[in-house]
């Protein structure tokens, strides 16, 4: 049917709602045809160095934007049902039989429902129908491009000093985040942008921290189980089962896939002085570095440094071996995630000579900042403190442990990509 339409515009071009550029050169030339609608949209179609160009003037506003899309990114993007599983979600155009060289035969623009229609030079004349409103939200423009990355892949990081987490840490209430959906849309904003919440009244029991997981998803198992118990513990093989100092960290560098939040529930906190947490934003200290020590930041961010875990725990046997930088950045550069315990840092350190000295120095520096800067703080009985593992790096002060002074805590991780997934589910709910 949108064939024969097509075929009668090439004849007639009279048509009041619909607007036809003429039949389309395979010899790649540029030209424009503009026109007055009184619909929602008032547009022009340019065609230059093969990319389309939709300029849309909107109706009761004087803001003009031009969307631009190349041709073997509209043909790929196809939304008929040849092309695009709607259930799913997903691509199912043929790309074996793809040609990227593919180029529009005929153009037009509904400007009665606003869709950009293209009939391609292909065997089969294959037509394909946008929404203006669908080509917006994917146009490839910087601010479009910043608004996707900052606000819907991942929320934008706000770092803290020490000061700025005092007053920015939010706390929400347990019972609150369980049954309410944007309650737990908040909590989730707010452990992803500032890297650390504290949820409230939790019930004192030891099954919490995985009702609290499977609210968002699911626990995250390592070697040391799925719930994990922090308290003093003869024989151990980790350290954070300890009461003396425990070194700030952050949890099984050794993973090459790091679990990515961490909650720990405090079930019995020790009534004597110590065991108060300490806090860093690891970002923060690194974006520093970046911008006060640049050299220093380039040795952690370059360095691969061997990190293990080797023992057994509750006569499970372990062995985990991992090399990665202190600081890890994604290919754009960004700080992505801090790799820091000194008990986890193996003797094997299979660099070459002339970095082992100008990496300790910078180790040091790295150490000085992060103790400079850490948060001190005790948490309540009832608590759930929740924070990003791949940022916050935390320590504990050392604690006088009797059978009168007891400390109690269940840990659980959550992946990312879970958290993240949970969190635009809710988004779009809301349509935030």
């Amino acid at each position: 049917m949108f064939q024969n339409l097509l075929k009668s515009l090439v004849i007639r071009k009279s048509s009041s709602l619909r607007k036809f550029l003429p039949l389309y050169s395979t010899k790649l030339q540029s030209f424009s045809t503009s026109f007055i609608s009184n619909c929602k949209v008032n547009a022009s179609i340019n065609i230059q160095n093969e990319t389309i160009e939709l300029t849309s003037n909107v109706k009761d506003s004087d803001s003009i934007k031009a969307l631009k899309f190349p041709f073997v990114w509209l043909r790929d993007n196809c939304k008929c049902e040849k092309c695009h599983h709607p259930t799913s979600s997903s691509r199912i155009i043929n790309w074996e039989k793809f040609d990227v060289t593919v180029k529009p035969k005929n153009i037009m623009y509904d400007d009665e429902n606003n869709i950009l229609k293209i009939e391609w030079n292909d065997k089969s004349g294959h037509i394909s129908e946008y929404e203006y409103d669908w080509l917006d939200e994917r146009n490839f423009s910087d601010e479009n491009r910043n608004i996707y990355l900052n606000k819907f892949y991942r929320p934008a990081k706000i770092l803290l000093n020490k000061i700025d987490m005092q007053h920015k840490l939010e706390y929400f209430d347990y019972h609150k985040v369980i049954q309410d959906d944007m309650e737990l849309y908040k909590w989730l904003r707010s452990l992803i942008t500032h890297g650390i919440a504290i949820i409230t009244c939790v019930p004192e029991t030891e099954s919490e921290v995985r009702v609290l997981a499977n609210r968002v998803a699911f626990i995250r198992r390592t070697h040391y189980g799925e719930e994990f118990i922090v308290k003093a513990k003869e024989g151990t093989s980790n350290v954070a089962y300890l009461p003396e100092n425990l070194q700030m960290h952050t949890d099984l560098p050794y993973y090459d896939y790091a679990p990515g939040a961490n909650l720990l529930h405090c079930l019995v906190q020790a009534k004597s002085e110590g065991a108060e947490n300490l806090l860093t934003d690891g970002f923060y200290i690194a974006d520093k570095m970046r911008n006060e020590y640049p050299k220093e930041f380039e040795i952690l961010t370059k360095v691969l440094v061997n990190w293990s875990d080797i023992g057994q725990e509750d006569n499970i046997h372990f062995h985990s071996l991992n090399r990665a930088p202190m600081i890890c950045l994604d290919y754009e550069g960004n700080i992505d995630r801090i790799n820091h315990s000194i008990p986890q840092r193996d003797s094997f350190f299979t660099v070459p000579l002339k970095d082992v000295k100008l990496w300790y120095k910078a180790l040091a520096l790295f150490v000085d900042l992060i103790y400079n800067e850490a948060l001190e703080m005790k948490t309540k009985e009832g608590t759930v403190l929740c924070f990003d593992n791949t940022r916050l790096i935390h320590g504990r002060k050392k604690y006088l442990d009797t059978k009168d002074n007891r400390r109690h805590i269940i840990g659980a991780y959550l992946d990312w990509d879970e958290l993240y997934s949970r969190y635009r589910v809710l988004q779009n709910i809301f349509e935030i």
